[in-house]
C-alpha cells in the first residue's frame, strides 16, 4: 500500500488569522520614499537624502527605487545620481482627478457634521467669483437652513469667503481685496477692512471663521478651507444653523477638523498647509 507523506506547511500558511497584521512594510517605505519627493524642494533628490527622510538603510532605498523606476513611478538621473518622480504617476493622477466625486468623499463627513453640530453642513468648490454647493447634509432639527445642491455663493461672502480668503496665497488675497465689492459682511457698505485682517488672521490660527447673523439675521456660520493633493485651496467645509454664540468654540474646532478629513481624502498633506 502505498502512503503520500504530506509537506509540513510552510510559515506563511501556518500563520492565523490574529498574526496578519495587513500592514506592508516594503509598501509602505515605498510609499514614504514618494512622498518625500513630492516634499522635497529640490526635483533630483540623492540616495542617501531619500533614505535619510525615510530612515532606512541604503541597500533597502537603493532596491525600492529600482523597483518603482521599473514602473515610470521614478527616474533616475545616472549622471549626477539622483532621483525624481516618474511620468508614471501622471496617468495615475490624471485618472483619479477625472473621476473625483465631490458628493461621495464629502457625504459621510457632512453627515457626522451635521449630527455633531446640529446644522446644515455644506460642501462648496469655488469656481472663479463664486462657491458652488456641491453636497449638502441637512441638520437632525425641526427648524433648520435648506440650501440645495448647486447654490451658487459669492466667494467672499460671510464665513466661507473669511475661511478661503485667509488661506489663499497672499498674491491672490491682495488681489481679491482690491476688489471694490466684497460681501464679508453682507451689504458691502459694511465692509470694515480692519476688523477683516483681525479675522483673517484669527481663521489662520484656529482653521475656521464665523459669521454671527450679518448676512441673515438669526442665521449663523462657521466655515472651513479645503485643499486638494496639490495642496491647492479648492473650497470650503460650512456649517449653517441657529446656534447660539456660545456654540462657536465648540463647533468651530469640529468644522475645521471635518475640513482637514475632507483635505486629507482628496490627498492634500494638511500637517504641511497648516504648518507654514
Amino acid at each position: 500500500m502505498n502512503t503520500k507523506k504530506t509537506a509540513p506547511l510552510s510559515k506563511t500558511k501556518r500563520e492565523t488569522k490574529s498574526e496578519y497584521t495587513g500592514f506592508v512594510p516594503a509598501v509602505a517605505q515605498a510609499s514614504q520614499i514618494l512622498l518625500s519627493l513630492a516634499k522635497n524642494p529640490s526635483p533630483k533628490v540623492n540616495l542617501t537624502d531619500i533614505c535619510k527622510s525615510v530612515n532606512i538603510y541604503k541597500s533597502k532605498g537603493y532596491a525600492i527605487l529600482n523597483t518603482l523606476q521599473k514602473y515610470g513611478f521614478v527616474q533616475k538621473d545616472a549622471e549626477e545620481k539622483t532621483y525624481s518622480l516618474g511620468l508614471g504617476l501622471v496617468s495615475l493622477s490624471r485618472k483619479v482627478l477625472d473621476n473625483v466625486n465631490y458628493n461621495e468623499i464629502a457625504a459621510p463627513i457632512l453627515e457626522t457634521l451635521a449630527r455633531k453640530t446640529h446644522s446644515t453642513a455644506l460642501f462648496g468648490i469655488i469656481d472663479n467669483t463664486n462657491v458652488f454647493i456641491v453636497a449638502r447634509q441637512e441638520a437632525d432639527q425641526d427648524i433648520s437652513v435648506t440650501i440645495r445642491q448647486g447654490y451658487r455663493f459669492h466667494i467672499t461672502h460671510g464665513a466661507h469667503g473669511k475661511a478661503i480668503t485667509a488661506f489663499m496665497p497672499e498674491g491672490e488675497r491682495e488681489k481679491l481685496l482690491k476688489q471694490r465689492k466684497l460681501f464679508f459682511y453682507g451689504d458691502t457698505s459694511k465692509f470694515d477692512r480692519n476688523r477683516l485682517q483681525t479675522e483673517l488672521a484669527q481663521c489662520r490660527n484656529s482653521g475656521y471663521a464665523v459669521d454671527m447673523g450679518e448676512l441673515n439675521s438669526g442665521i449663523n456660520a462657521i466655515a472651513a478651507p479645503v485643499f486638494d493633493s496639490q495642496e491647492h485651496l479648492i473650497g470650503s467645509m460650512i456649517i449653517m444653523g441657529t446656534f447660539q454664540k456660545s456654540f462657536v468654540d465648540k463647533y468651530g474646532p469640529i468644522v475645521a477638523e471635518s475640513a482637514r478629513q475632507c483635505s486629507t481624502m482628496l490627498g492634500a498633506d494638511v500637517k504641511e498647509i497648516y504648518s507654514k
